[in-house]
């Protein structure tokens, strides 16, 4: 592959240590590497901002996305950003592309390759489905793709944690993400998912699953103290549960405490938290709704074992789509809208829910700056990842405009100046004129999130990460973010170059290159369980789908041929 050189910018590299300097990148064979020869091509950067790639480490593209598809045809020609939505032809180079919430496989990589994002990560998949879902990772171009796995209703997590047998539960696990090529865990309204197979839910962590002699509290503790013990890169993910519910903040906090008390031997959190923006609310009713923000960024700023992102709510259409099913049923009551909903036999539920975000509506202007106020009130940016928990919160094109107002206080006053009254009095965001740098952002994008997921070789610009690479049109010393929050956000939403894997696949806010990305999964099962525990284990499982599952055992495992291009983990288990 050939070499080259990247002058001039202005690099902003958190793991580094690098905030805003002029150096030099250097790319050979995929790879940043310290020195290139002569005639390397130069890739001019003068006057532009220089990152790694983005990393989107909670985003939904493939599975259910399916399903918001089929429910929004209008969708498909939906343009509010030109060059990142609606209906583009196909080119000599480029396929078809449709859509803005529910976007088909392909737009998905030309845009987030059009933001400078590299790197993605597909936040909820049964395993049942992960057959699908690697099918969907394939006809994605440019980006490096992983999925979490769902287990937070899963019946035989369940069921180990009930009969309190740990080894048996790690083992589960393990070869759980062998069967679906999965990355990382994924908690869902635990035990909320099983219960609502039954019409019923969950309401607090002490609560009794139906037909389990398990709570949330137990789920979320077996499976954290599991994955620590196979000692995976990714920390648990968890949504928790009471999601959209008006006092949900305590549930919230009682989950972060619950956790204090899992350890880890990496250098990572125990727990990250998603779309806290919808799990940060007071009140008893959305009669007396407000932020929680405040109380949620106290917590977080005085313990280190979590992180979380944002679940930032953008104004206009939206597709939420989750694994909790009855949070789903209940949007749909209230707004009167369409509604999916699936049991994923006895993996996980489901659902699949159209909204409307506007700023005139007093909940969504609060669900709006709650975003912000969480961002913006933790102090450090090591512990924050900016999302949209795509497409709940809102597309993932609109990322820009969110970077944007982080950026602003200039522009976040004049959005709230335009809310109904009602809200005044139940946010925090007009007394908070704290304004994000390109460093900050730059954390918040790409250095925390490869972190958090344990990718060792993305979101920085270090000797031996991958060569992806974001370059901005914009001087960062003349252009003031505070003030100039259009010229960020059109920036930020076309990259001037973006390179993937040392290839230049974005010029000047265009397609250039559409290479196969890769997929990156967790192989514990190989190393970590003994072969005593294998055989015990698939005793067990041989019964259980012999005598629940519509499916044979022998047709579960996601074989190798779905991963032409897999990047294979087997972390080390003492």
């Amino acid at each position: 592959m050939a070499e080259m050189i990247i002058k001039n910018g202005v690099v902003y590299d958190p793991k580094n240590g690098i905030d805003g300097e002029k150096n030099e990148i250097c790319i050979k064979d995929g790879k940043i590497v310290e020195n290139v020869g002569a005639g390397a091509k130069i890739v001019d950067a003068e006057g532009c901002v220089v990152m790694a790639g983005g990393v989107d480490g909670h985003t939904h593209c493939a599975g259910k996305i399916n399903t918001g598809r089929v429910m929004s045809p209008h969708d498909m020609r939906y343009a509010p950003i030109p060059g990142l939505s609606g209906e583009e032809p196909r080119t000599k180079l480029l396929r078809p592309q449709v859509g803005y919430n529910t976007p088909n496989t392909y737009a998905i990589g030309y845009r987030y390759s059009k933001l400078g994002y590299t790197s993605i990560a597909e936040a909820a998949i049964t395993p049942m489905m992960a057959r699908h879902m690697h099918e969907e990772f394939e006809e994605i171009p440019i980006l490096d793709k992983l999925g979490l796995v769902l287990m937070g209703s899963n019946w035989q997590v369940m069921q180990y944690i009930q009969d309190k047998d740990p080894e048996k539960l790690k083992a589960y696990m393990a070869w759980v993400l062998l069967a679906a090529r999965g990355y990382g865990v994924k908690i869902v309204n635990p035990g909320g998912g099983s219960s609502w197979t039954w019409g019923k839910n969950v309401s607090g962590l002490d609560d009794k699953v139906v037909d389990f002699d398990v709570t949330p509290a137990d789920i979320l503790i077996g499976l954290a103290e599991a994955n620590e013990a196979l000692n995976l890169p990714h920390s648990i993910h968890v949504h928790c549960n009471n999601l959209g519910m008006p006092g949900n903040i305590s549930t919230t906090l009682d989950t972060m405490k619950l956790l204090e008390k899992v350890k880890t031997k990496r250098d990572r959190q125990v727990m990250h938290v998603t779309h806290v923006q919808f799990n940060a609310y007071t009140g008893t009713s959305w009669m007396d709704f407000a932020s929680g923000a405040p109380d949620v960024a106290d917590y977080i700023n005085k313990h280190d074992h979590l992180t979380f992102d944002m679940g930032q709510l953008i104004f206009g259409p939206a597709m939420t789509m989750t694994a909790d099913g009855p949070t789903e049923y209940r949007n749909a009551r209230m707004f009167d809208a369409k509604w999916s909903n699936y049991d994923q036999e006895l993996e996980d539920a489901g659902g699949v829910v159209p909204l409307n975000y506007t700023s005139q509506h007093f909940a969504h202007a609060t669900m709006w700056s709650i975003g912000l106020e969480l961002a913006l009130l933790v102090k450090d940016p090591w512990k924050v990842m900016f999302t949209t928990d795509n497409p709940n919160g809102g597309a993932f094109v609109n990322y820009p405009e969110g970077q944007a107002l982080l950026m602003s206080d200039k522009k976040r006053q004049e959005v709230i100046a335009g809310f109904p009254d009602m809200t005044m009095d139940r946010i925090s965001l007009p007394n908070i004129d704290r304004e994000l740098g390109w460093g900050e952002i730059a954390t918040m994008t790409r250095a925390m999130s490869a972190k958090m997921l344990g990718l060792d070789d993305k979101g920085h610009l270090g000797v031996g990460a991958d060569a992806d690479v974001a370059i901005y049109d914009i001087q960062p010393d003349k252009v003031d973010p505070s003030v100039e929050h259009e010229k960020v956000k059109k920036a930020l939403s076309f990259a001037k170059y973006t390179i993937k894997g040392g290839e230049i696949v974005v010029r000047d806010g265009e397609i250039t290159a559409t290479p196969k990305g890769k997929v990156y999964w967790v192989n514990a099962y190989e190393n970590g369980i003994v072969q005593a525990e294998k055989d015990r284990l698939m005793t067990d499982l041989e019964e259980r789908f012999a005598k629940y599952y519509s499916i044979q055992l022998s047709n579960y495992m996601v074989e190798d041929a779905y991963l032409p291009r897999p990047v294979e983990i087997r972390p080390e288990v003492a």
